[in-house]
């Protein structure tokens, strides 16, 4: 019986800026429907595997293959060869990844129910009309209903991360990207934010793939946690698994640190 291709596999994937590598030959899957945190200490190439699936950045070497299909790359003109994929390709198949970043990048001088229409009716080509019915049941998800008329700058810091998360979701994307979502939030605001996406992570079989230094929320909502040092997984396992008995030593002192 075949298996069902992963969400996204990274297939020996270095990235490398001059002389200095970040990513080192990664191999790296995660299921359709998969929940994973990606911790470690910063400059271990966490933040750029969400860059690399956003096409922000560019592998070095190897492939990156979304659903089965590389996506980093495109068929050469000799049967069997990759080249790297065209711009039009990577915005064709990007549509199907969202991403929270870790600061807001909402439009000021819209309103909260506009910064979330505005992409899928100018990307996705929907309706104002569907849009608009769609934007208000995500900001009724987050808890942002009675603000749809608001503008970004009368919200809270954590009330913006939520518009971004229903921004992002309101794309419809099948793989979503979390890049510490909460590292620009004041420390009241934090839970409010986690909560979110929480109740998106249980409600929805979106594939997640997080950066995160929030050891609690990464217990709750992983299926897998992978352990970053110097661009290579030291360390992969269940949440409760890794995080209560990390079998590695460079873990252990990173989550006493963290902790």
């Amino acid at each position: 019986m075949p298996t069902e291709d992963p969400a996204v596999r990274f297939e020996r994937v270095t990235k490398r800026y001059g002389d200095h590598t970040v990513l080192d030959a990664l191999d790296l899957e995660v299921g359709r429907g998969e929940r994973v945190t990606l911790i470690g200490p910063s400059g271990s190439g966490k933040t750029t595997i969400l860059r690399l699936l956003m096409t922000l950045e560019r592998v070095t070497d190897g492939v990156i293959h979304v659903d089965g299909e590389p996506y980093s790359h495109m068929p050469g003109r000799t049967p069997g060869t990759l080249v790297p994929a065209s711009e039009r390709r990577l915005a064709e198949r990007r549509r199907r990844i969202g991403m929270v970043f870790q600061q807001f990048n909402l439009f000021p001088h819209m309103s909260v129910l506009e910064n979330v229409v505005e992409a899928p009716v100018h990307v996705l080509g929907e309706s104002r009309e569907a849009a608009d019915r769609t934007a208000r049941d995500l900001l009724d998800l987050v808890g942002l209903a009675d603000k749809v008329d608001a503008r970004p700058t009368r919200l809270s810091g954590g009330q913006q991360q939520r518009v971004a998360i229903a921004r992002a979701l309101a794309m419809r994307p099948e793989i979503l990207l979390l890049d510490e979502v909460t590292s620009a939030l004041d420390p009241e605001l934090v839970a409010e934010v986690l909560d979110v996406l929480r109740d998106i992570a249980r409600g929805t079989d979106i594939t997640l793939l997080c950066v995160t230094h929030e050891m609690g929320f990464a217990r709750d909502v992983s299926d897998r946690v992978l352990m970053f040092d110097q661009g290579r997984v030291v360390e992969s396992g269940p949440a409760d698994e890794l995080l209560d008995s990390p079998a590695h030593e460079r873990t252990r002192a990173f989550l006493g640190a963290v902790r």
